[in-house]
């Protein structure tokens, strides 16, 4: 019987993953399939696990966390050279746990089921090239304010779970500021207007149940690009809960788009939160890897 690697996140879910690793062995075992557990033991360690997954043949990976341990194990796995195409199952025993959603898993008992079924789905990968190298994500990626949030919850909050997020954005109105972020989306005119966040996304959820892109697909080959406009404080605190139910589009000052590529034309290094992780990158360019990965659902 093949052994698979499970790369788990001990402090992910406020140390909600580490106490449940043992159990999530045994329910696999009891399922038929055999794991090695690799525990990471700080940021980017997924990463380099991942990579040495990869480079020793290995092309299917388990993880266990949240959506920053997803988006980790996915960054390790690509760039990847070679033509096959790496699958990946995610246990959802981190804080957001937003990604898996899409794919109608809400649960841990959804995530072991579908771990232990024959069931795969291609997905895209979205790289974003930036002055110092690349990333991967599979989630989304989003600049201002939704950045401002990211970087409170995780400084603050995170062990709160989707009710971090929440809080974090009430505090954060308060600093709300509007953002030039230039862009063109697949060769278009460069949009320099000012936007409270823009959002480039290849699933529908963030924060937990957040519906930032209500209909964006996996599957389809194309970002989801939001863009909430430039909103008073007023206008956002009203606007930004209606995200829970995916109706924030209606406001007349946001809009939605779609492209293969986004290109930006930016200053300098902005922050921006990736998959659940706040970074500070001088982007470049987004790029769909059409069906690049293969998921466990």
């Amino acid at each position: 019987m093949t052994t698979i690697p499970l790369i788990a996140n001990p402090a992910a879910g406020g140390g909600r993953c580490g106490a449940k690793i043992d159990e999530a062995v045994k329910r696999l075992a009891t399922g038929g399939v055999t794991v090695e557990v690799l525990r990471t033991n700080g940021p980017g360690h997924a990463s380099a696990l991942a990579r040495r997954c990869w480079e020793e043949g290995k092309r299917t990976v388990l993880c266990a966390g949240g959506d920053g341990t997803t988006y980790e194990v996915v960054n390790g796995l690509f760039p990847h050279k070679g033509e096959a195409r790496p699958t990946l199952g995610i246990l959802p025993l981190g804080t957001g746990n937003s990604f898996i959603k899409d794919f109608g898993i809400c649960n841990e008992d959804d995530a072991f089921r579908a771990v232990l079924s024959p069931g795969r789905k291609a997905v895209d990968v979205i790289r974003g090239d930036h002055t110092k190298g690349a990333i991967h994500y599979v989630n989304l990626l989003s600049m201002g304010f939704t950045s401002d949030v990211g970087a409170t919850t995780n400084r603050r909050f995170k062990r709160l779970g989707p009710a971090g997020y929440a809080l974090s954005t009430v505090l954060e109105v308060a600093r709300l500021r509007s953002h030039a972020i230039p862009h063109r989306l697949d060769g278009g005119p460069l949009d320099t207007a000012l936007y409270a966040f823009l959002s480039f996304n290849n699933s529908r959820c963030t924060g937990g149940d957040m519906q930032m892109a209500p209909d964006a697909n996996v599957s389809d080959g194309l970002l989801d690009v939001i863009r909430v406009g430039d909103l008073t404080r007023l206008e956002l605190l009203t606007t930004f809960p209606k995200i829970y139910k995916g109706t924030h589009l209606e406001h007349p000052k946001n809009s939605s788009a779609r492209a293969k590529v986004v290109e930006f034309d930016l200053p300098g290094p902005l922050g921006v939160m990736v998959d659940g992780e706040v970074l500070t990158l001088h982007l470049r360019k987004l790029t769909v890897l059409p069906s690049a990965l293969e998921i466990m659902a």
